[in-house]
């Protein structure tokens, strides 16, 4: 269990940082604009990076590609399920305009409910944690190169 503790509280602070970047966007009425939610992929990064660290950190001797890549899996996991949780509650319960506003926004022509929007949500939030996850293992995994004097 404890193995898990860390990814798991990456997670939740990495999903709160998540809604919280949401909420200020809706602040000042940007949260429609697609484009705004390439910065959920450096906030879930730096969520993993920071917790692939910090088990490497506990665990320099047993550290290795595979744990270092199941905590950032974890952590970006647990981040994107919560922040689905709360974007599905924001646009059925909090702002029920939200949807038809993002549609509209987007001038796809689509015709999309919110289970359709709520799916693609978190697989982008999934694909950016495994992609954020193989990125930052580049810069952890232990180095097979021969040293040069």
């Amino acid at each position: 269990m404890k193995n898990l503790s860390l990814p798991i509280r990456f997670g939740l602070v990495t999903s709160a940082v998540l809604i919280a970047y949401f909420l200020v966007l809706a602040l000042v009425d940007k949260h429609t604009n697609p484009a705004f939610s390439f910065v959920n992929a450096i906030i879930t990064g730096f969520g993993i990076y920071e917790a692939v660290r910090l088990s490497k950190l506990e665990n320099l001797d047993n550290f290795s590609y595979g744990e270092g890549f199941k905590t950032g899996i974890i952590t970006g996991f647990v981040a994107t399920i919560i922040f689905t949780i709360f974007f599905l509650f924001y646009a059925t319960e909090v702002n029920s305009a939200f949807l038809s506003e993002l549609l509209q926004k987007i001038k796809g022509g689509f015709n999309a409910d919110i289970g359709m929007v709520t799916f693609v949500v978190a697989v982008m939030g999934f694909a950016t944690t495994v992609v954020s996850s193989l990125t930052v293992m580049q810069l952890f995994k232990k180095t097979g190169n021969i040293p040069q004097n």
